[in-house]
């Protein structure tokens, strides 16, 4: 007798259903197949005629990436098929949904400024621009016909952007900010990317050219108002973490607000840490995990305390606690996570935790203390001394004596 699957059955008109809405997906969108000769793709690049939309990325291919697929397309392996839609203009332009990279290092190429580096196979003409190729070798090169996905004028600019969202996510092309930026829009993008360009910001929280240009800042401030909000619900997957509440501010925010506790964060920080969030002030770039820290902890503790003067944060910010909590190591764990946020919260707020894994013990304590280290030689690991006990202070005829620090038992004996 064949067991019953736990699936329940479709029914007919759920096939019906699901048969409309593929037939209605697929009437919206319209594409048409064209082979494109290199030298008709550059010259309409050239004359504007190919265009890249805003929510493109900036040129990033390093000369070596570029050098490989020139070199690809000399050995007449199979390209990619690139993606443009007719913008339905005038002067009959198409908009670059998916093939920048590969539109742009053509006309780096075939214009004579791109120079062969580090090629795989064709190692007999590194050093070579376009020129110091055989006629015979550019004519074939210009005439190579590279296949387009031509995206019909009605195709809607949501569709685009989820073809771009699609063909960037499947791989790894892009960053994560990256491919927010093309995939969604709206205001609260607008007024991210208005955060990410904060001239205080950049002073702060120095990172290089490199990362600038993939647009670092932008994730650093994404992550800072998801952490600030929802670090608590986090649970390993970042870019889906921040997918997810970047598309649930998209249609409500409250852009004075979190202005402000941007704005007043970034005071803050430059009022209180000497080097802001980089390591020192000598460094050029700015950890991820050391940026979260102290951004989203400062805004946990002025959410508390709005009016708040701390102690020199730098009693702690050397600690080996802190490098700890601001390791790579396991960065993207929710204790992790929790852990930094909440320490730099705790410290500037004055919580009572020694900086160097001290445990702040009454007199009272200090018995079991020294009870602990007598036993300890009876065999490892019997006891262990928890982070979380709290600190006591010890009563002594009837008076509170003041609580000591010890060294922090950070072992089982």
């Amino acid at each position: 007798m064949a067991k019953k699957s736990g699936k329940s059955e479709i029914t007919s008109s759920q096939r019906e259903e699901a048969e409309a809405q593929i037939r209605r997906i697929q009437r919206e969108i319209r594409y048409d197949t064209r082979d494109f000769p290199i030298q008709t793709i550059v010259e309409r690049f050239q004359r504007g005629n190919f265009y890249i939309p805003p929510y493109q990325r900036e040129f990033v291919w390093s000369k070596h990436d570029q050098s490989l697929f020139i070199e690809s397309v000399l050995i007449g392996l199979p390209i990619p098929m690139m993606f443009i839609a007719d913008a339905d203009t005038d002067e009959g332009a198409f908009e670059i949904v998916d093939g920048v990279q590969r539109i742009s290092t053509l006309d780096a190429f075939s214009s004579n400024f791109l120079c062969l580096s580090r090629l795989g196979k064709l190692t007999s003409i590194e050093g070579f621009r376009f020129s110091d190729l055989s006629r015979s070798q550019q004519n074939k090169f210009l005439s190579r016909a590279l296949r387009i996905v031509v995206l019909d004028a009605e195709t809607s600019d949501e569709n685009r952007r989820e073809l771009f969202n699609r063909i960037n996510k499947s791989g790894r092309p892009l960053k994560p900010s990256e491919r927010r930026i093309g995939s969604m829009t709206g205001k609260f993008m607008d007024f991210l990317f208005e955060c990410s360009n904060n001239e205080e910001l950049h002073q702060l929280c120095p990172v290089s050219q490199g990362l600038m240009r993939r647009k670092e800042h932008l994730e650093l401030v994404t992550r800072f108002f998801a952490y600030s909000d929802r670090y608590l619900e986090f649970k390993h997957d970042v870019d889906d973490f921040l997918d997810t509440y970047v598309k649930d501010k998209l249609s409500s925010f409250d852009e004075q607000i979190m202005k402000s506790e941007f704005t007043r964060m970034l005071s803050f920080v430059r009022k209180y840490f000497r080097s802001g969030f980089a390591k020192s002030q000598h460094f050029k770039t700015t950890p991820r995990v050391r940026f979260e820290a102290i951004a989203v902890g400062v805004n946990l503790a002025l959410r508390i305390n709005p009016s708040l003067i701390p102690d020199s944060p730098e009693k702690w910010i050397v600690s080996r606690r802190f490098e700890k909590e601001t390791t790579t190591h396991a960065s993207n764990s929710r204790p992790r996570l929790k852990s930094r946020v909440e320490y730099v919260r705790d410290k500037l707020l004055g919580k009572e935790l020694g900086d160097e894994g001290e445990l702040f013990l009454g007199l009272g304590d200090m018995r079991l203390h020294m009870q602990l280290r007598a036993l300890a030689p009876q065999g490892p690991r019997r006891f262990e001394l928890r982070r979380r006990a709290r600190a006591r202070p010890a009563r002594r005829d009837g008076i509170e004596q003041p609580a000591l620090a010890v060294p922090f038992l950070d072992q089982c004996f």
